[in-house]
């Protein structure tokens, strides 16, 4: 492994909730994961509960506290139902380490080592925006996907298409105004990350609000965090408001690959998932904007499923409504036919969506 590439890939992703059940439950029935761990009192945690839930290569790990006066607790308490780690697997702990503290720009925790009949599990914790974490996890020394703590959950049969999820395209972290730039180092002269694409205020912006974001990417884009910051406009930006609720920075939400989109929103419809809603205006032109597409536009429109085009292709992307009470995080699902963007023809019309609720909810 060359000395650059220390990273390997998103492990999982952590939620602090406040019910793991009730998010797990919602994640399985909803989502169309499979819970396939525990963890608790009865596996000998004394602290917590949590779930490992999987569907494709998205690992999702939904942990509760059983400690009112603990740092989970408080963590929910502070920030509601959301992200708190997204754990990066390396091959060799002690040079991912090195590597960064060699940068000098972040200071890793000292190196654990975990035991368990599976062998030993290595990990060190980097600190980022807000209170969300990237553990290190070290798997070469341990034999199984469950992490020490867990068992596996009796009777668990994997679901051989689940919703037809495969697995993180992209994660995108909320950041407070003009905290982008600082953050956007961060993982480029801290972590080794290159910046793959910009969008300014001109690019995300409607009558009311704006944004800017960049995105950084890891190794030929094993790891993609784009990163957002609110811009000035006319009314409050959304992410303006997830920071308000969130009462720090963190992440806004993960894009969730599949093969087929137009398959799996209209699953995740029937298992009652809700998301935005586009108007049929934008249907009107899309053939002139992207060109020939796959797709049937009239299927497109009734799942409310936005396309955009750029050199290499095209993709195509819808957004859930917020998961938790709090107007935060969300869920992005997305299929990528060759393109390697983010959606900028279709910002305009993502941000009205957004912005409809959140008139609706007093906050624009």
């Amino acid at each position: 492994m060359s000395e650059n590439v220390f990273l390997d890939s998103v492990n999982a992703v952590e939620f602090y909730v406040g019910s793991a059940r009730q998010w797990a439950f919602f994640h399985e029935k909803a989502m169309g994961f499979t819970p396939v761990g525990y963890a608790g009192p009865e596996t000998g945690v004394r602290d917590r509960v949590s779930y490992l839930m999987k569907q494709g290569k998205f690992n999702l790990i939904l942990t509760s506290f059983l400690d009112p006066d603990s740092y989970i607790a408080q963590h929910i308490k502070t920030h509601g139902d959301g992200v708190h780690d997204v754990s990066l697997k390396v091959q060799d702990i002690e040079l991912a380490v090195k590597e960064i503290e060699k940068r000098g720009l972040i200071k890793p925790s000292k190196i654990r080592e975990t035991r368990s009949e599976y062998g030993i599990l290595r990990s060190s914790v980097i600190s980022t925006y807000g209170d969300t974490v990237h553990s290190l996890v070290d798997y070469s020394s341990y034999d199984s996907d469950l992490p020490p703590g867990f068992q596996e959950i009796d009777g668990v049969k994997m679901k051989e298409s689940g919703t037809g999820l495969t697995g993180i395209d992209h994660i995108v972290g909320n950041v407070e105004e003009n905290r982008m730039d600082p953050w956007v180092d961060y993982y480029i002269k801290g972590l080794n990350f290159k910046q793959f694409v910009s969008f300014d205020d001109k690019d995300i912006s409607t009558e009311y609000s704006a944004l800017r974001s960049k995105v950084v990417e890891y190794n030929n884009r094993s790891i993609v965090f784009p990163i957002n910051e609110p811009a000035l406009g006319l009314k409050k930006s959304q992410i303006q408001e997830y920071i308000d609720y969130y009462k720090s920075p963190g992440v806004q939400h993960i894009a969730i690959t599949t093969d087929n989109i137009i398959k799996t929103v209209s699953d995740l419809k029937k298992r009652g998932v809700e998301f935005l809603e586009t108007p049929s205006s934008y249907y009107t032109t899309l053939a002139d904007r992207v060109g020939k597409i796959d797709e049937d536009i009239e299927s497109l429109k009734k799942h409310n499923i936005l396309v955009d085009r750029d050199d290499t292709g095209y993709m195509l992307q819808i957004f859930t409504k917020p998961i938790g009470d709090r107007p935060t995080f969300f869920y992005e699902i997305i299929q990528r036919k060759g393109g390697t963007s983010f959606g900028k023809g279709n910002f305009k019309a993502l941000f009205e969506a957004i912005e409809r609720e959140q008139a609706r909810r007093g906050n624009l």
